[in-house]
């Protein structure tokens, strides 16, 4: 049987704004299990930039259990929170949230300094075999503004790998990207899946759905659907049909 990574039940998140409330999230609940690639989607005020903050342990829901690996999250304060967040996930975000004026290594080196067991000699050994993993064995100490849009995406998925979390959770990852880059994020992400990496991606855009082994949809703070994908499309066959621009 497979290893619960996320159990959510009858999860709620009410908002007070001003005499109303807003009800972003009306009782979700579901169970990812380690190595699925889920695709989380819905169109705007779905309720899943809500969802996203709390499996990411950004926000506390106002009802309902989170569990993450195995460990309930749902009453954590804020501290307990930040630490969970650290060991457990990895972000990638739409604009990267990459330090500037920064190399990929100690970019990728950040979410180590937290953890005082790893000594600096490690932390520069694990941050450049995430690099070498997402093919930037050769952009070591290339820093973000040295580096195109899909390299720096790149750097934040390394990033998110270093501390080997339970879960990657992706927002938009490929939002900012042009389309033969969005393909080679996809690729790596299929890659990653294909390791047994379990894989969050949280995004408005129906196609990726297609690239994921299974795809929850919101609608109005519930889930209308959540479906497992039989037929799961290659991204690398899709990047290397794409035409090379030379410009």
């Amino acid at each position: 049987m497979p290893k619960e990574i996320i159990k959510i039940d009858n999860l709620k998140r009410y908002f007070k704004v001003g005499d109303e409330t807003v009800k972003a999230l009306r009782g979700v609940s579901f169970t990812i299990y380690e190595g699925e690639f889920v695709t989380i989607m819905g169109t705007s005020g779905s309720g899943k930039s809500t969802l996203l903050n709390t499996l990411g342990c950004l926000d506390t829901p106002t009802a309902g259990d989170y569990y993450l690996d195995g460990i309930n999250v749902s009453g954590m304060g804020k501290n307990e929170r930040a630490r969970i967040r650290n060991r457990k996930i990895g972000f990638i975000f739409q604009n990267y949230n990459l330090l500037p004026k920064t190399t990929a290594l100690e970019n990728v080196e950040l979410p180590l300094l937290y953890n005082s067991a790893i000594t600096a000699k490690q932390r520069t050994e694990m941050a450049e075999k995430c690099l070498i993993e997402v093919g930037l064995g050769d952009r070591l100490y290339h820093k973000s503004n040295q580096m195109s849009g899909g390299q720096q995406q790149r750097v934040a998925i390394a990033r998110a790998l270093v501390n080997n979390p339970a879960i990657i959770l992706a927002d938009e990852a490929t939002g900012n990207l042009d389309t033969r880059t969005s393909f080679s994020i996809l690729t790596l992400f299929q890659k990653l899946y294909n390791e047994g990496k379990t894989l969050i991606f949280v995004t408005h855009n129906p196609e990726i759905a297609m690239y994921s082994s299974r795809n929850i949809l919101l609608k109005d703070g519930r889930i209308v659907s959540d479906e497992y994908n039989s037929d799961i499309k290659s991204a690398e066959e899709v990047y290397k049909s794409l035409p090379v621009d030379n410009d």
